[in-house]
């Protein structure tokens, strides 16, 4: 079954939901890392590593995740731009995003990597959590969740 339209992401009924399933994998992989050092901070898990040595470990596959997210969501973006950029969820989501990623790359980092007092370090894990948690809420509820301005 083929879908007439110039975007070639809305020409097959099977290329869009392939897009979002390598989008889903890319937020699994960086959202999975970051709570996993999140974890750590709060002191559950993985403690015979210290907090730096596992932002070292974990890095790469953060990094690798973030660049899957950020490549395929643009794609995706590009099936129906009216449609994610007047939805409040996504709009929600972008803000969030941005945020996260900024804070990621920031002052978790320098607090994963030099350390912190304990409280500190609890705070900037659960204000991260809050973030990507908030990032996938965002995404999930696109679809349920109607413009934000009125067409």
């Amino acid at each position: 079954m083929l879908i007439q339209s110039s975007n070639p992401l809305n020409g097959s009924a099977l290329i869009f939901p392939a897009l979002e399933c390598i989008h889903i994998v890319g937020f699994a992989l960086s959202i999975g890392t970051i709570a996993i050092l999140d974890f750590r901070l709060l002191g559950l898990g993985l403690k015979r590593q210290s907090v730096a040595e596992l932002a070292k470990d974990l890095a790469p596959w953060t990094l690798a995740g973030l660049a899957i997210m950020l490549l395929s969501g643009p794609a995706m973006f590009s099936s129906d731009p009216d449609m994610y950029y007047l939805n409040i969820s996504f709009q929600i989501k972008m803000v969030l995003l941005l945020l996260a990623i900024v804070f990621n790359y920031t002052i978790h980092r320098r607090v994963t990597l030099k350390g912190a007092l304990p409280q500190q370090s609890k705070l900037v894990a659960c204000v991260s959590l809050a973030l990507w948690m908030g990032v996938m809420a965002g995404g999930l509820f696109i679809g349920f969740v109607g413009d934000a301005i009125p067409r």
